[in-house]
């Protein structure tokens, strides 16, 4: 992988750069879908690449348990075992490892687990981790961390970072081979001098790009914002930076202006199959009784294939019908807005107008 940095925003720190990898570029500031079982849900690759999609994101943990990754890796890999030909980014599965809190034992050596599936006891290691993302053959790595929960000790948060730390040094040992990009993950939960700590330490392991992981698990919106602002400038400047499951508009607006590259999140492809589909605008909920008699699309400025063939009454009938197509159909125009704002935001980098750009966007909604 290779990152090219194009050139920085003169009055903010929202950055334009190019990632180059074997299946192909990434522009940034780029947001990847989450295709966490190897589909982004509802979508077919094509429909990915018809809305602009350029890299998506899968995971580990997940693929790990089902269908394991041996499997894909008798395929070919992920790319060749889902069809699609783009750049992919595998977490490691730390955060999903978090989650399942009450499912898991975390000891110096990895983590020992038992499946959501099935309740079987599974351990992954660090050395497992990228072990498991090679097999996936995914084009980005990530480290195995531990994400500490919010809120959280200072002691307990500086213990959690110490094991973060080692593990990434493990990963970076393991890895075999320089075709996949590895990603260090800075960790600290609510804590700035955690958090400076990490970035030193991942620096000096070296790593191919950096991400800010623990964010946006129940901490307040301003205090992950601080913590943004004051990890990112930290971030070597010739390396793309990873915020990870951060994904609203607003907050993608902000964090772009404080130097983040890449975002990925479940909330467009979330949404759209609960019927709430977004517009500059407004956030539209489609079941409500108002579209029934609309005729217009989801959003008159949006060039996505459900707004240019279906009307909102019509998109209405089939969420309130349960049908499958509502699903699709919500998601496409949900990805696609995505994928627009993002070209939008490196648009306005490029003509040295970000700052002006966010403003007129966040003016615009009702």
């Amino acid at each position: 992988m290779e990152f090219q940095l194009i050139k920085q925003d003169p009055l903010t720190g929202a950055r334009l750069g190019k990632i180059s990898t074997l299946h192909g570029q990434v522009e940034t500031p780029a947001f990847m879908p989450v295709g966490t079982l190897g589909t982004v849900k509802a979508l077919l690759p094509e429909m990915l690449q018809e809305a602009g999609v350029e890299m998506i994101l899968s995971n580990t943990y997940h693929l790990y348990l089902r269908p394991g990754h041996e499997l894909i890796r008798d395929f070919g890999g992920l790319h060749r075992f889902m069809q699609w030909p783009g750049p992919i980014l595998t977490d490691s599965g730390g955060f999903q490892i978090y989650s399942l809190a009450p499912l898991r034992k975390i000891t110096p050596e990895g983590v020992i687990f038992r499946s959501h599936i099935d309740g079987r006891e599974h351990f992954i290691s660090p050395q497992l981790a990228v072990e498991i993302q090679e097999a996936l053959g995914s084009d980005i790595m990530m480290c195995f961390d531990e994400c500490p929960p919010y809120p959280t000790t200072f002691a307990a948060a500086e213990k959690s970072l110490a094991l973060t730390t080692t593990w990434a040094r493990i990963c970076r040992q393991a890895r075999r081979g320089d075709h996949q990009a590895l990603f260090g993950i800075v960790q600290g939960s609510s804590y700035p001098a955690l958090r400076r700590r990490a970035v030193e330490e991942l620096v000096d392991i070296g790593f191919d790009g950096y991400a800010l992981g623990g964010l946006s698990v129940g901490e307040p919106k301003d205090l992950m914002y601080d913590l943004v602002q004051q990890t990112a400038p930290l971030l070597p400047e010739r390396s793309p930076r990873y915020l990870m499951g951060v994904g609203t508009r607003d907050d993608i607006l902000y964090c772009v202006g404080q130097g983040i590259d890449m975002f990925d999140c479940v909330i467009p492809t979330r949404s759209a199959r609960h019927g709430l589909l977004f517009t500059n605008e407004e956030k539209v909920v489609i079941r409500n009784a108002r579209y029934r008699h609309d005729e217009g699309p989801v959003d008159r400025n949006c060039d996505c294939y459900t707004c240019r063939k279906y009307s909102r009454a019509y998109l209405r009938h089939l969420f309130t019908a349960k049908e499958i197509l509502a699903m699709i159909l919500g998601t496409i125009h949900n990805v696609r807005y995505y994928m627009r704002l993002m070209e939008n935001i490196r648009a306005a980098i490029a003509g040295d107008r970000y700052g002006e750009f966010t403003r007129e966007l966040l003016s615009q909604e009702k």
